[in-house]
């Protein structure tokens, strides 16, 4: 036998002769998630009645929670990192203690002594052959712990998948070890439901080929795999990942050829799922662990391009600060990775950080996008951190606007029962105009219809979809881009100005008796629109009036026939027989466009020098149609 053999046979105790070193009044560590060492954290509690003020520090654990009882409070207390089920009552009952902390700082606060560690009790897979043990399903603050305990028990589990990366520990720093077969701990995948496949697909509309990945654990992140099977060379950095990311490994989604720093590496810091998920992972080069103060470090997270980081919250308030730790006053979780992600995604190239939250809880009786914060809500990321909001209604783009452009943004995207009372808090509180209101929108089946995403005639990409209430400040700016024989062919009259009460009439629509889409185009990193479509209904006749504006340097590029197509495709999918225009008479362009795009004969008068133009958009005989 070699050296660390023996070291390693004569290390190896029973569990109670393992933790009858801890004394009252230290401090003991467990390890993290699905790597929780079921069978020492049960032995230690079985010498509850002999300790006092023994202080159990961890972030999340998946498993028993014993110490936490309430017949051992004098026995133990402990100091929840994140908050889990299994403790989440014992902090609410101040019963034990919650630290707010971001996941990247906690391995400092063992390594420099400010939370110091007297007994660490981890979970590793069996020794290799030369003796080095490796921490498995949890790198994450475990090795910081194991690393800074004064005195350390590791439960051995055969059962442990060996993982790879920076996340070894030799027998020769383990002061006593405990053989273990107990399965290592899973956690179900949850049904993903209609809301978060929503969610999720908004999300993934976000996702670039190329793109790196942080993904938490849930039916969100998991609707939001579920949608990526057509993008290319994804990769991941993340905090952790489950399941749902094997299949898109299996078929090349996920090959992190892009990354620029590990690539073609799956890089975590721990996993939690099934055990396909831990056979996944064992032994394979593909997966790289790291601790997370080298995971979550922003400024390692940015330098990856294109970083689309997920994470959840429970509430968001309308000038977009995120509460994800706390309900209330009731202390739910915690800080975690939340912030060290959002602003490494913020640092990266073309990053997206994203904040996904259902609309609305308790079975629709609450909204989660709410006026202000509940009463003792905790503020994990500030409205300063804050890029993107997704619900199921939609996303909200809220980094460098305005409170009103926000206030806006995130009604929009709140539940429809409950965007009037959102509505008429935000004006109270002068968040908005004083006659803002509420638009209900599209359906997300119906948004689809109407969106379209193409390439001018010049080559630039536009997205065209219906206007939105919060359009208002860009339908401004489109008006004072526009000469004044562009807009005289829109208006009929010379128009100086384009104040919020003229605006408001243009962007807040029922979609049902008038509709409009807007084409949006990227000039640096702002959005602009260039060209509005749109139709009104006359009820009495069945027939709609349409008309266009197209900014001038983006005329003759393809963009009026692409809405006029795009909004003759809408009014037919609303039973609309007829469209009919007035066209000054020297607005050649403008004809040219109803002439090559009539489905029908048009009918045609002219009076006063202005074409009242009439066709029908019934399918009929397109070869009867005026010729261009």
């Amino acid at each position: 036998m070699s050296d660390w053999e023996n070291i390693y046979k004569n290390k190896l105790i029973s569990a109670r002769k393992a933790v009858s070193r801890v004394k009252s009044g230290r401090r003991v560590f467990i390890g993290s998630g699905a790597a929780e060492p079921q069978v020492l954290v049960k032995a230690l509690a079985e010498r509850g009645a002999e300790l006092a003020d023994t202080q159990i520090t961890h972030i999340l654990t998946l498993g028993i929670a014993p110490y936490a009882d309430p017949r051992l409070k004098d026995g133990f207390r402990h100091n929840a990192l994140f908050i889990g089920p299994n403790v989440r009552d014992a902090v609410a009952e101040g019963r034990a203690d919650f630290t707010p902390v971001f996941l990247s700082e906690v391995p400092a606060l063992f390594r420099r002594g400010k939370l110091p560690i007297d007994v660490g009790l981890i979970q590793v897979s069996p020794p290799d052959k030369h003796g080095y043990c490796s921490y498995g399903v949890s790198v994450d603050v475990t090795k910081a712990g194991a690393e800074s305990a004064r005195y350390l028990v590791a439960e051995v589990n055969p059962n442990m998948p060996r993982t790879l990366g920076d996340c070894f520990i030799h027998v020769n720093q383990i002061d006593a070890l405990v053989a273990s077969d107990e399965p290592i701990l899973e956690i179900p995948a949850g049904e993903v439901d209609d809301v978060a496949q929503r969610i999720g697909q908004h999300i993934a509309d976000m996702i670039q080929d190329g793109s790196t990945l942080q993904l938490g654990i849930g039916t969100i992140p998991d609707a939001v795999l579920s949608c990526l099977g057509d993008k290319k060379d994804l990769g991941i950095h993340t905090e952790m990942f489950s399941d749902g990311v094997i299949e898109l490994v299996e078929k090349g989604v996920i090959n992190g050829v892009r990354k620029n720093i590990h690539p073609g590496k799956i890089v975590a810091s721990f996993v939690m799922g099934s055990r396909r998920l831990y056979d996944f992972i064992d032994n394979n080069p593909m997966c790289e662990f790291h601790p997370t103060e080298f995971t979550n470090d922003p400024f390692r997270i940015a330098q990856n391009d294109r970083v689309v980081a997920i994470n959840s919250a429970l509430q968001v308030d309308l000038t977009g600060q995120v509460c994800a730790d706390s309900l209330g006053t009731y202390f739910y979780s915690g800080i975690g990775g939340q912030v060290d992600f959002i602003r490494g995604a913020s640092r990266s190239h073309e990053g997206r950080p994203i904040i996904a939250l259902p609309a609305t809880a308790k079975d629709g009786a609450v909204s989660r996008i709410s006026a202000t914060m509940s009463p003792g809500a905790g503020v994990v990321t500030s409205r300063g951190d804050v890029h993107y909001v997704v619900t199921e209604f939609g996303v909200a783009d809220l980094h460098g606007k305005t409170m009103r452009e926000r206030a806006l943004a995130l009604i929009h995207i709140a539940h429809p029962d409950h965007r009037d009372k959102l509505m008429e808090e935000a004006r109270e509180r002068k968040l908005v105009y004083s006659d803002q209101v509420a638009v209900f929108g599209l359906s997300d089946l119906d948004r689809k219809v109407y969106e379209r995403r193409f390439t001018s005639d010049t080559g630039a990409r536009v997205h065209m979809r219906p206007i939105r209430p919060t359009d208002e400040d860009m339908v401004r700016d489109l008006f004072y881009q526009c000469s004044e024989s562009t807009l005289y062919h829109r208006f009929f009259t010379k128009m100086k100005s384009m104040p919020h009460r003229k605006l408001t009439k243009f962007v807040n629509l029922d979609y049902v008796n008038s509709m409009a889409l807007v084409s949006v185009v990227k000039e640096d990193e702002r959005e602009m629109i260039v060209a509005v479509g749109r139709y009104s209904i006359n009820k009495s006749t069945n027939a709609a009036e349409v008309a266009f504006i197209v900014r001038d340097d983006w005329q003759e590029q393809g963009l009026g026939i692409a809405m006029f197509n795009q909004l003759l495709k809408a009014a037919r999918k609303r039973g609309i027989a007829k469209f009919t225009a007035d066209v000054l008479q020297d607005n050649a362009r403008m004809m040219h466009i109803f002439h090559k795009c009539a489905p029908n004969p048009i009918e045609s008068t002219l009076e006063s020098g202005i074409y009242h133009l009439s066709f029908s958009i019934l399918p009929g005989d397109e070869k009867a149609r005026n010729p261009v």
